[in-house]
């Protein structure tokens, strides 16, 4: 339910869109690993999305259709921390082709990018929400039709703003 440490509320123009937050909450200090969503103005960087499972979204952001083959570095000490990289990669890493659908549709957003900062937090998206809107790992999950409505209205400059 809204209002717990773990979900909030999205405004986007006329919308108010249910969502869910890290399952710690909302951290000024983000860190690696600490299931917190970072507090902050995070910039919405491209779209990444499922080919097999999605039409291209519209948006006036940028869009890439995801491979099997994708993943996200989450070694801290990794000179590639904090960035996409190819699945079977050498240091851990996020696989972003999954089976359960939260990651059908991603939003890539601003954090710990420029510049990043090692154990400051990697792989923050705003993806599809799990039933129920269970909590993320420090993302914002939203239902799948709520992120293809909110996702026209984006473009170059589009940030989410995350407040304690």
């Amino acid at each position: 339910m809204p209002g717990t440490p773990s979900t909030g509320i999205l405004r986007a123009g006329p919308f108010c869109f249910r969502c869910a937050l890290g399952r710690c909450g909302i951290k000024a200090l983000k860190r690696e690993g600490d299931g917190a969503t970072p507090a902050g103005i995070l910039p919405l960087r491209c779209i990444l999305y499922r080919r097999d499972r999605l039409n291209r979204p519209r948006t006036a952001l940028p869009v890439r259709a995801l491979r099997p083959i994708d993943g996200w570095c989450d070694a801290p000490g990794d000179a590639n921390y904090n960035r996409p990289v190819r699945s079977a990669y050498g240091a851990s890493h996020e696989q972003l082709w999954r089976e359960d659908g939260l990651y059908d549709l991603i939003v890539v957003l601003g954090h710990n990018d420029a510049p990043r900062k090692a154990r400051c937090g990697s792989a923050i998206f705003m993806h599809v929400a799990r039933d129920g809107y269970a909590p993320t790992e420090g993302c914002i999950a939203l239902a799948r039709n709520d992120l293809s409505k909110l996702l026209p209205m984006c473009g170059p400059g589009s940030a989410v703003c995350v407040h304690l």
